[in-house]
């Protein structure tokens, strides 16, 4: 395996729905779009305000592993099914092995 010297660049889009079954949806229409070669979800405490009360949730937080190319039309798909009046939409660099980076790239249909 190559050192990550040798490492391509990549993101992660996360996102978080309120449950299992809209984690799947999601994960399923973005890799049916091929716009992530994979997607994770995992099960999280959220804690934090809204319309001035503290909350505290369960969540299901899913993220994306992507190229920066798709990001754009990531975004866009997870805007227009996602259940929340306010998403998560948070992007964020990731640097990954090359043989990583070659199969998250032949899993992607790129957006021209």
């Amino acid at each position: 395996m190559k050192l990550l010297e040798a490492c391509a660049e990549l993101s992660a889009v996360t996102t978080t729905v309120a449950t299992a079954q809209e984690a799947r949806r999601l994960a399923q229409a973005v890799l049916q779009q091929r716009l992530a070669a994979c997607v994770q979800i995992e099960v999280i405490a959220s804690h934090y305000h809204w319309k001035g009360t503290l909350h505290e949730e369960s969540e299901h937080r899913l993220v994306c592993k992507t190229l920066p190319v798709a990001v754009p039309a990531l975004l866009g798909l997870l805007r227009a099914q996602h259940p929340y009046a306010l998403p998560e939409l948070v992007v964020q660099p990731l640097r990954a092995t090359a043989e990583y980076a070659d199969w998250v790239r032949q899993e992607i249909q790129t957006v021209s």
